[in-house]
């Protein structure tokens, strides 16, 4: 058995999950430790969590990586922390309403729309922070980029008023899901741990049968990440089949057959 492999093991994530535990190495804390010392992090965290965080870790290693390592010339790309994560974080979690101004994709600004904020989500595709809300004014479920954003301010809402707009939003939602049931080949059992990483950012549960010794994958997702997820199937190769989905297994025949068909076979 890998020496590692407990620290990637699924059922002692699962365990941990249920008692709501979560599990740090030396290495881990000695890393925040260091990070926390970057001049982002007063953006990232409000002045008492930072505080806590640097209390907490004040007997930890900290390692001064300026002088050895050296980052080389890249691309330009996007910070994973928006400065507007925390303001909307909080209004989400007092369920207060949102006036926005934002930019819109072809030009233009939309500005003092009114809505309810439901949740913040980050594409792994894109590398973007997208802000999940209800224009009540047009009475549809919108997905606007946090860089768009132009500014917003807090609303007062109704509970009774927040209750039914949330409703509404899990109703859209649920007509959007996408359900699939993924096999994975019983010859790669041992990289289970590897397999359910690479699903890790979907919803999903997990399910053995003993007598076959076949562990299947239930993955829920919304319709507009279904190409994402196929990539991740397409990472892993012999590894895993879709076995049911529709849709899902009819993208998978497609781009195989265009993958063969570059190469002459089938014709």
């Amino acid at each position: 058995m890998n020496p590692f492999e407990k620290i990637f093991n699924y059922q002692v994530i699962s365990r941990l999950d249920e008692t709501g535990s979560f599990a740090l190495t030396s290495q881990e804390r000695s890393w925040l430790r260091t990070m926390l010392e970057h001049s982002a992090s007063a953006e990232a965290f409000d002045s008492g969590t930072l505080n806590r965080l640097r209390q907490l870790l004040v007997d930890e290693a900290s390692t001064d990586i300026r002088e050895i390592i050296v980052e080389k010339a890249k691309s330009r790309e996007r910070q994973v922390y928006h400065p507007l994560l925390r303001v909307l974080r909080r209004i989400i979690m007092r369920r207060e309403g949102i006036r926005l101004t934002y930019r819109i994709k072809h030009g233009g600004v939309k500005t003092n729309q009114s809505g309810l904020p439901y949740k913040l989500e980050y594409s792994m595709v894109k590398r973007e922070w997208y802000l999940l809300w209800y224009n009540t004014r047009q009475h549809a479920l919108m997905s606007t980029k946090l860089q768009n954003v132009v500014a917003v301010e807090e609303l007062e809402i109704a509970a009774d008023r927040a209750n039914v707009i949330k409703d509404e939003i899990v109703d859209l939602l649920d007509k959007r899901k996408e359900q699939a049931v993924i096999e994975v080949n019983r010859t790669y059992n041992a990289e289970l741990s590897r397999i359910l990483y690479s699903f890790s950012c979907f919803e999903k549960t997990v399910s053995y049968d003993e007598e076959s010794n076949l562990y299947r994958i239930h993955v829920t997702c919304q319709s507009d990440e279904s190409e994402f997820l196929l990539s991740k199937v397409r990472f892993l190769g012999l590894r895993v089949k879709i076995v049911e989905g529709e849709h899902l297994k009819r993208r998978m025949r497609e781009s195989a057959a265009k993958a063969l068909g570059r190469y002459g076979v089938g014709d």
